[in-house]
């Protein structure tokens, strides 16, 4: 298709939240993220050279579904940080005593969210050599 609209165009994704001022603290100091604000909108300058909208909305509601996953090499060290950080994490059924889930033929995983309630998670995904 010779013609595609978005072929060259780099998108991003964003979501809402409903407090710029905690999402900044949240993603910036607790989860170590850089972060920049511009125009009364949060940026997210994630690994990969992305970046991700955070904008305010007033009648935010939460996303049901998972915004953001974060892989990592070991995913129990990683909620114990986060834990230590404050970071609470979601308990489903099968999960561990930390919140780490395995099962289902992925990857174990551990969600939480931030502080306007979206879902987000780490996932143990080892570096390739």
């Amino acid at each position: 298709m010779s013609d595609a609209v978005f072929r060259n165009t780099e998108a991003f994704s964003g979501f809402s939240v409903d407090d710029i001022d905690r999402a900044r603290e949240f993603y910036g100091d607790t989860l170590g993220l850089d972060v920049s604000t511009e125009n009364g909108m949060l940026f997210l300058h994630i690994a990969g050279g992305r970046d991700i909208l955070v904008y305010p909305k007033p009648n935010h509601t939460p996303a049901s579904c998972t915004l953001l996953n974060f892989p990592v090499d070991d995913v129990e060290a990683a909620v114990d940080r986060l834990a230590e950080r404050g970071v609470t994490f979601e308990r489903y059924e099968g999960a561990d005593a930390r919140g780490v889930h395995r099962g289902q033929g992925g990857p174990p995983i551990a969600w939480f969210r931030d502080p306007a309630g979206n879902f987000l998670s780490v996932l143990e995904q080892p570096s390739r050599p």
